[in-house]
Order: C-alpha cells, then structure tokens, then sequence
C-alpha cells in the first residue's frame, strides 16, 4: 500500500511560515524524490505513543535552489526549525553557513544534518554511520579492509569517502567526471588516508588497475531521472563483489539493472536513508529511533511492502 507523499514547499513558503508545533524539514533541489517526510513522520507519530511531547513535531519537504540557500537558512531558524536534513547540492555547499560542527563535517566538508542550537545551525554527518550499516545489512559487506571504488565527488561522496577511510579500507578509487572537483577531493582526504592507498580516476574512461572483488559504491546523482544511463560500466572494471547504488528511488537504477545482469550482488540506498535519517532523529531528539518503523514507512512509500 503506498503513501500519499509530502507536499513539495518553497521558499515563498518559507517566508510565510505559520506552523505552531516543532518543523524538521528536508532541504533539497531535486527533492520531490525524497522519502524522509513519510519516514520521520512516521516516526515521530510512534515517539507520541509513549512520550506526548512530541505530539506536534512533523517534518516538510523544501525544493531550495542553491542561490537561495543562505537565505532559506536564515529563514529556517527564524521559525525555529528544530532540524533540517540536506541533500543535493546542499550537503557541501552548507558548511560554510555553520557557526559549529561536528568533527565528521570538517573531515568530509559536507553535512546532511543541522541542529538548530538556538543561536545558529550545528552541523553533522550521519552518511557514514548510515552507509557502514546498509552495506552490513543489505550485502553482508564490511568496508574495514576492503577495496572500495566510490563513484562521484559531491556531498554525499565526501561523505562515505571519509567513513572508508575512518575504518581503514584497504585501498579507496575515486571515479568522477569533473577533474578539478575530483583532485580537489583527493587532496581533502589526503590527511586521512593513513595507511589507505588512495586513487582517482575519471568516470568515463576507469583504468584496468582497479582491484578486482571490489565495494563499488555509486554517490553521484546519475539514476534519479528517469532515463539517466549508469555512471560507470560495470563491463569496464574487474568483477566486483558488490554494487549499492545510494539512490532509492527509483529503488533500481541502471547501475543496478546491469549489475544484476551480471550476476552481481547489489542494493539500493533505501536502507542507508533509514539508518542515516535514525541517526538524525536521535540528535534533534534526543529519543531513541524507531527503526524498524522508519523503514516499514519508507517500504510502505515505495510502494514496495
């Protein structure tokens, strides 16, 4: 059974804002595809049961372009907006509108949570912790040792690329089409490699270096239209071990289509929303997630229960 989705606002929206109980809200330009409304929402009605201070918290749904991100920022805290969550373009653009953050963000310089800490935004990173436990529950993966080809050099990539190195992957390959923005990446995490052998290469044209049995992860954006051709060929690189694509809708991508094609074990990004969105929850209230709820409404919205 699906679920009607969460309206779509904006920033005139915004500056009309009147809603009396406490807002979260989800900050992005696509965002229509965004599933955290249904999730949290359902979530917070499960808290209510036991706890009535939460009775009238409900989390939105905010199309916000990058030009007007400083300003719906502004506007956000001005109706005391308990929490966002942000995703593309946000997540790195935000950083530099933070009065604090965790040391997560200024690792990976990009943040999908803020806080509202009464008198500005705090900003953290739950994609790692979100990641590391949709990879252990999908695919039955760990990335601690492993050999990771990440896909993409945005917020999200920076992201899931500082949580490989923060739990030592073997080795971490870097594919994205833009070179500056790609370099740009590698020399960001250069101070966190540690012991990890870290590579990049352009997506369009990937080296016969890359190792094979592989974590091949996909943070790029390629998948959310209808019609995007997948980011990488999986023809191209040594057969890997698995493919999670952390698009969840549409729940099969091209990537994935392929890699089941090929016969290799793979997974969307549902699972990774649940745990990343848990994670968010738990700091703006300080309650303990329903998880099982939050992924029962995220099926349940994808039509997929």
């Amino acid at each position: 059974m699906s679920v009607a989705p969460e309206p779509i606002h904006l920033i005139a929206d915004l500056e009309q804002w009147s809603y009396a109980g406490t807002a979260l809200a989800v900050v992005g330009q696509p965002v229509a595809h965004s599933l955290s409304p249904e999730m949290h929402n359902a979530a917070l009605a499960e808290l209510a049961r036991t706890r009535p201070e939460f009775a009238q918290w409900r989390y939105f749904k905010f199309e916000i372009a990058a030009p007007e991100l400083e300003r719906a920022l502004k506007l956000f805290h001005r109706h005391r907006f308990q929490g966002l969550n942000l995703t593309v373009p946000h997540k790195a653009l935000v950083v530099d509108h933070l009065n604090s953050k965790d040391p997560f963000v200024q690792a990976a310089g990009a943040a999908n949570t803020l806080k509202n800490n009464g008198d500005w935004w705090r900003g953290f990173n739950t994609d790692g912790i979100g990641l590391t436990a949709a990879l252990r529950e999908d695919l039955g993966v760990e990335l601690a040792g492993a050999q990771v080809v990440l896909l993409g050099a945005g917020g999200a990539a920076r992201g899931a690329a500082i949580e490989c190195l923060r739990v030592r992957c073997a080795s971490l390959w870097i594919g994205n089409r833009t070179r500056a923005s790609l370099d740009e990446l590698l020399e960001s995490l250069q101070p966190f490699a540690a012991g990890t052998e870290l590579h990049g290469f352009e997506i369009g044209n990937p080296p016969g270096s890359l190792p094979p049995g592989s974590i091949v992860i996909n943070a790029t954006s390629l998948g959310l239209a209808t019609g995007d051709a997948a980011p990488l060929d999986l023809k191209k690189i040594p057969p890997p071990a698995c493919v999670y694509d952390m698009i969840y809708r549409p729940p099969q991508t091209a990537l994935l289509r392929q890699a089941a094609g090929l016969g290799i074990r793979n997974a969307n990004g549902l699972s990774m929303l649940v745990h990343q969105g848990a994670k968010s929850l738990e700091l703006w209230t300080g309650a303990t997630a329903p998880v099982d709820v939050m992924r029962q409404a995220a099926r349940a919205a994808l039509g997929t229960n």
